[in-house]
């Protein structure tokens, strides 16, 4: 998968996770917010996600550690 690190409007980063056949500069003008952070590649293996990548037309890199915790803690189980 693909994803982007936006900054919402609060300042807090949110995760955009999507297929890889789609570009991230596209994916990027299809967003409301107004910064990207970071982008890359996301696979999830036996120790769970990792990040890695990026993409130039973005300018635009992966931060493994930062972007891992990131989409953990997004994707984390909340009890209800």
């Amino acid at each position: 998968m693909n994803y982007l690190i936006m900054e919402d409007f609060s300042g807090q980063p949110v995760p955009f996770i999507f297929p890889r056949r789609v570009d991230h500069a596209d994916m990027r003008e299809q967003l409301p917010y107004g910064l990207a952070l970071s982008c890359g590649h996301l696979e999830l293996g036996p120790q769970g996600f990792t990040c890695s990548g990026g993409n130039n037309n973005l300018g635009l890199k992966a931060r493994p550690e930062e972007d891992t915790a990131i989409i953990t803690e997004a994707l984390r189980q909340r009890s209800r």
